[in-house]
């Protein structure tokens, strides 16, 4: 059967995980399908959009930043929710809020508070930065803004001064002393609070997350803490602002039963508060939403068994039976969904420097009469490897092991030279090619060929760094979408691990998405000579931008936000990368300090005549440049 687009998309899952938004063009290229203003779509490749960067002097590393993305997820979240109470005439209300913590760029919040005021989109915060960053940003007098997180005297008097502004805040209580603290300090100030208790659920979760929830869960209340707070509101006549209800399950929950489960549980906590004399009318369902990432559709934890649609049709559901059976009425929904939001907005673009390939089709020399007898063995076990039988094949690769092994015992013992060492490595590597070539004609592979084709994987080593750029892969084994921009019209015959310029043995990307689980190879072509080979990180909008760290000083990639406007491309938000400069500040050196040491000491071989003047200035220079120059390769 021919190669086609259609094979890359069935290979890649391109059409699963991407959605709408992703696909492959015609020419074979990756292409990312934006809408202008007026809802027109214009298909635009990510190859020259890395090229046209590129031109401009922002080389890959490159994050690219997708607004349309990021609105339509925005309304896709917003408009699920708002049908699923239309078909079920569900009474209340569904505000959405977006959690700061999984994107804290400005650009994201810039562009999830502009576009969300058309569904009165809110903010969460759990620190004090994030409360500044959310108090400069919402302006929109119906959103809400949650305050979660642990909160200090400084942090609640900010929040209670700020809702005197008419921004909708709501103080969560998350730890039993937190009750007296807000309510202390709104006595003080004089300032009437809107409050929130957050609720530990004894039901359980699921996914890389499963310990976030549940009885040990770190944060919110239990059912006696609780109580406890409730009495303590009421003793202090301050059960009139409690107002919200809130329990967070965790992130990228991937089984729909379990969201029930919690959802219905909480609901039944919900009505007891009011019943207790609680005005609520806000029930935050907290985050968990989960997206794709491999295209399955299933409860993998890298992808989920259920859709937008689904999602908000079953919370509704939950919330509506809860409150109707306990003849409550209908609170307004939150759920601080962030994962599902930001995720598709970010793509994370980067070349292959170099290939490392196992793989050897090409013969060989023969050996010469004088050359060692092993290698001679060698040579005479490659020329068998013609016969499709599996224990003839079996036999020739115990043959190959071996007499590699051999060759290496005589080098380590000096009998043979490193040439002749080098040969011997060649004819092993070509001699497991031709036996791993034949697996496939068999009907029963044998057990010490079944991982063959493994050991013959590829290293490319890409210009990015794991732990800069995608440290949940590193970290907790997260899988993101992978694959090349280009050249989707031919066939990838290579298999490859994804190897970063970091040094690290841990500096890998070694587990890629597949509809039943994970593989430990990319499917990618062979670079051509002179050829800029570009591949794609796909879905890392959510939590990677600010979890990424500065091993060995790689700072933060260029970034560039890309839309259509009449069809054609435009570049906007255009952020330089970090230089060298730069991530040396971060790590507390001064970049003018280090040149005025190294400068001395060039001077010093001046005038110790081992360097000229012009040469002291040529080295001065250098210096400068890679001060000031990109942390990662650059090929000019």
């Amino acid at each position: 059967m021919s190669w086609t687009v259609d094979s890359a998309r069935e290979l890649y899952s391109i059409e699963q995980w991407g959605q709408e938004y992703f696909d492959i063009n015609d020419c074979g290229e990756v292409v990312v399908r934006l809408q202008d203003d007026e809802g027109r779509e214009t298909a635009v490749s990510l190859s020259k959009i890395v090229q046209d960067q590129g031109e401009r002097g922002r080389p890959v590393p490159l994050l690219l930043r997708f607004r349309n993305l990021l609105n339509r997820r925005i309304e896709a979240l917003n408009q699920a929710f708002l049908q699923a109470m239309e078909a079920s005439q569900y009474k209340g209300a569904y505000r959405g809020v977006y959690p700061i913590k999984v994107n804290q760029q400005q650009q994201v919040i810039e562009e999830i508070t502009e576009f969300g005021q058309k569904y009165n989109y809110g903010l969460e915060c759990g620190s004090k930065p994030e409360l500044l960053i959310a108090l400069a940003h919402l302006k929109d007098p119906e959103a809400l803004l949650i305050c979660n997180g642990y909160k200090d005297v400084e942090f609640i008097d900010l929040a209670l001064k700020a809702s005197q502004t008419g921004i909708q805040i709501i103080l969560v209580v998350e730890m039993p002393g937190e009750v007296d603290a807000i309510l202390d300090r709104a006595e003080a100030l004089g300032i009437e609070p809107k409050l929130g208790v957050r609720f530990r659920l004894s039901a359980k979760s699921e996914g890389h997350w499963a310990e976030s929830g549940g009885d040990r869960s770190t944060f919110g209340l239990n059912t006696s803490q609780l109580i406890d707070a409730l009495d303590r509101l009421k003793n202090r006549k301050a059960l009139k602002h409690l107002e919200l209800f809130h329990y967070h399950q965790g992130s990228q929950l991937p089984n729909i039963r379990v969201i029930r489960e919690a959802c219905q549980e909480a609901a039944r906590v919900y009505v007891n508060l009011v019943n207790e004399g609680a005005p609520m009318g806000i029930l935050d369902l907290g985050g968990g939403l989960a997206i794709d990432y491999d295209g399955s559709h299933t409860n993998y934890i890298s992808s989920c068994n259920y859709g937008l649609k689904e999602y908000a049709t079953d919370l509704v559901e939950v919330v509506q039976n809860a409150c109707n059976q306990a003849g409550v009425d209908h609170p307004t929904i939150v759920t601080e969904s962030g994962r599902a939001v930001v995720a598709h907005y970010s793509v994370l673009t980067f070349n292959v420097l170099d290939v490392t390939e196992f793989k050897l089709h090409e013969q060989p020399e023969a050996p010469l009469a004088e050359d060692h007898q092993m290698l001679k063995n060698l040579w005479e076990v490659q020329a068998r490897v013609n016969t499709q039988e599996p224990n003839h094949l079996q036999e020739c690769f115990n043959d190959t092991l071996f007499y590699r092994d051999q060759i290496r015992s005589l080098f380590n013992n000096g009998v043979i030279s490193l040439r002749t060492r080098a040969h011997g490595e060649k004819m092993y590597w070509y001699t497991i090619t031709k036996i791993a070539d034949q697996l496939g004609e068999l009907e029963e592979v044998p057990e010490d060929l079944a991982t063959l084709e493994a050991n013959l994987i590829s290293f490319y080593y890409a210009n990015f760094s794991v732990f800069q750029s995608l440290p949940d892969h590193w970290a907790i084994e997260q899988l993101f979408p992978i694959m090349p921009l280009q050249r989707l019209n031919e066939e990838p015959m290579n298999q490859a691990i994804l190897a970063d310029i970091t040094c690290d043995c841990d500096g890998k990307v070694d587990r890629f998405i597949d509809v039943k689980g994970a593989k430990r190879h990319l499917p990618i072509h062979t670079c051509k000579p002179g050829e800029n080979y570009l591949i794609g990180a796909f879905l890392v909008g959510a939590y990677q931008e600010t979890l990424g760290d500065l091993h060995n000083l790689l700072g933060d990639p260029h970034v560039v936000s890309v839309g259509v406007e009449d069809g054609k491309v435009v570049y906007t938000n255009e952020v330089e990368g970090d230089t060298v400069a730069d991530v040396l500040s971060y790590v507390e050196y001064d970049p003018k300090t280090i040149e005025k040491q190294f400068r001395a000491i060039a001077e010093s071989a001046v005038r110790e005549d081992k360097l000229t003047a012009t040469q002291r200035r040529d080295l001065m220079d250098s210096f400068r440049a890679t001060l000031n120059g990109y942390t990662y390769y650059e090929n000019d």
